[in-house]
């Protein structure tokens, strides 16, 4: 059976959040190196994930779609608001402050829950509809 945008993108968010709940549950352990190295994991997981969908995704379904650009265009700005949580988890990481890091995790988990189950019930939905016979060749860019 050939790919869909909604099974390969959501499999991604769930990697993506299984990495935040491992940042999570390390971060009251006190191993900076290791929160550090995990916190880095899960920022160029989701930076991998974003660029798919901006540089891809995104484009593709604003083509092909021109009701697309509204909801592209909120998912992109709170692609920036993620981005801007994971500098501040990055920052709290470098200055070793474990209720900082604990606040922006909460904060991170949260949002990046609301965000997901949009894109997961609209837009991806959407994609599966308007882009379905090019999913196979946009998605092989996600595996690169």
């Amino acid at each position: 059976m050939p790919e869909s945008f909604a099974e390969t993108l959501t499999e991604d968010h769930r990697r993506c959040d299984g990495l935040l709940a491992r940042v999570e549950t390390i971060a009251n352990g006190g191993d900076w190196d290791r929160i550090a190295v995990e916190a880095l994991g899960l920022h160029n997981a989701t930076e991998r994930h974003f660029a798919f969908e901006e540089d891809v995704l995104f484009p593709a379904l604003e083509s092909s779609a021109p009701t697309a650009a509204g909801p592209t265009g909120v998912m992109r700005a709170e692609h920036r608001q993620i981005r801007q949580l994971l500098a501040e988890l990055e920052q709290a990481v470098e200055a070793r402050d474990a209720d900082e890091c604990l606040g922006v995790l909460e904060t991170l988990h949260l949002v990046s829950q609301q965000h997901n189950t949009k894109e997961e019930a609209i837009l991806y939905r959407m994609a599966d509809q308007v882009l379905g016979p090019r999913a196979e060749e946009l998605l092989d860019a996600l595996k690169d």
